[in-house]
């Protein structure tokens, strides 16, 4: 009985009919093409972020990570998103990194003051020493 709804609607948005009065494919498609669209929008944008985060990969880092995060590593693999574990980790990484720039631009910031009062540091002690 629902069936024969969905057939009716879909019938009377599209006017679209088979020979034996059933609405053909191509109507019901259309119905779905912005969520198909959608999704190929999404693929495009991480397709776009793992060739950003994949370029100039000359440093290797030695990580132990939990079995939870070694799953999510192994699901990008499995879903044909990345080619290995270490593709899958440097997105990730660059993912990260790029949804912390305010922190990490403050992170740098302080990290500079605290070099140049290191440096202080060294240039009193050293006109300072006792003889």
């Amino acid at each position: 009985m629902e069936d024969n709804n969905e057939q009716q609607n879909t019938t009377e948005s599209t006017g679209q009919t088979g020979q034996s009065g059933q609405t053909t494919r191509s109507g019901s498609s259309k119905a779905h093409e912005p969520g198909i669209k959608n999704a190929w929008k999404q693929v495009e944008n991480i397709g776009q972020a793992l060739g950003d985060a994949l370029q100039g990969r000359g440093n290797v880092v030695m990580v132990r990570i939990n079995d939870e995060a070694l799953s999510y590593l192994d699901m990008l693999v499995e879903a044909d998103v990345v080619k290995s574990r270490s593709e899958a980790a440097a997105w990730l990484i660059n993912e990260g990194v790029g949804a912390n720039q305010d922190l990490f631009h403050k992170i740098g910031e302080v990290t500079q003051q605290i070099s140049a009062l290191r440096e202080k540091l060294r240039e009193t002690v050293k006109t300072q020493k006792p003889e």
